[in-house]
């Protein structure tokens, strides 16, 4: 006798639930064990993320914690963060493994490459703010405080000031991978994305002067390297179109 199609369907919900378990325990230690060494050292962690401001700030200012609890919860909260973007590789791969077999084999052929370019476009952009976006902020920052004004940032609202860019830097780093979806998917063609180039300029200029401070260095800085991989997308899709 064959079974039941309600029986089999119930089956395969309760091991895909099952799968999904698994899956999601196996992120959860994951992030726990980076994120142990990442709270034992979580002063040097926020010490490292404060370098940037303190290089800039004038002789002898500090950042300054305005609450009680802050000198160890702010240090606490970062280790966190911290221990999930390193362990972000991991969770993804978790993630694809449930998600790869419901995929054809041309699907995984063209997802693998996307996700691993993902990641790593989201780990430059966060590199690039670092290196090369805070000194030039703060330095600007530094020398526009007006006279009679001491800059001593609380320490919380520096980190989320500082995790807000690193989340806006990251995700503004994925454009070529938004540029190969619409293109590959046909949401829109690779002639109209090619067309659309001073819109799509305009565009990136207003996107960085909300996603930065009100400056124009800043939103520079943001915009620019957004067009050019507006730009490494359009050639990215003609590649991948190609093959």
């Amino acid at each position: 006798m064959s079974a039941d199609p309600e029986t089999l369907a119930e089956s395969s919900l309760i091991t895909h639930l099952l799968e999904l378990r698994n899956r999601l325990m196996r992120t959860l230690i994951a992030v726990l064990l980076v994120f142990l060494p990442c709270a034992y050292f979580k002063n040097e962690i926020f010490a490292a993320l404060s370098k940037p401001l303190l290089l800039k700030l004038p002789k002898g200012a500090t950042l300054i914690a305005t609450s009680v609890v802050s000198p160890f919860m702010t240090p606490f909260k970062l280790a966190f963060f911290v221990a999930v973007f390193l362990a972000m590789p991991y969770v993804l791969y978790q993630a694809w493994a449930f998600i790869a077999p419901g995929l054809y084999r041309n699907e995984r052929r063209f997802a693998i490459p996307l996700v691993v370019s993902s990641i790593l476009l989201f780990y430059a952009g966060v590199a690039f703010a670092y290196f090369l976006v805070f000194p030039v902020m703060f330095q600007f920052f530094a020398h526009t405080v007006p006279p009679g004004v001491a800059l001593m940032a609380d320490i919380t609202n520096y980190m989320d000031f500082v995790l807000a860019l690193f989340l806006a830097f990251g995700a503004a780093f994925e454009v070529p991978i938004a540029v190969v979806l619409l293109a590959m998917t046909g949401l829109v063609s690779l002639e109209k994305l090619k067309a659309s180039r001073g819109y799509v300029l305009i565009g990136i200029f207003v996107i960085a002067a909300f996603l930065t401070p009100p400056d124009a260095i800043s939103q520079c800085i943001m915009a620019v390297p957004m067009y050019l991989l507006y730009e490494a997308g359009l050639l990215m899709a003609r590649v991948m179109r190609r093959s």
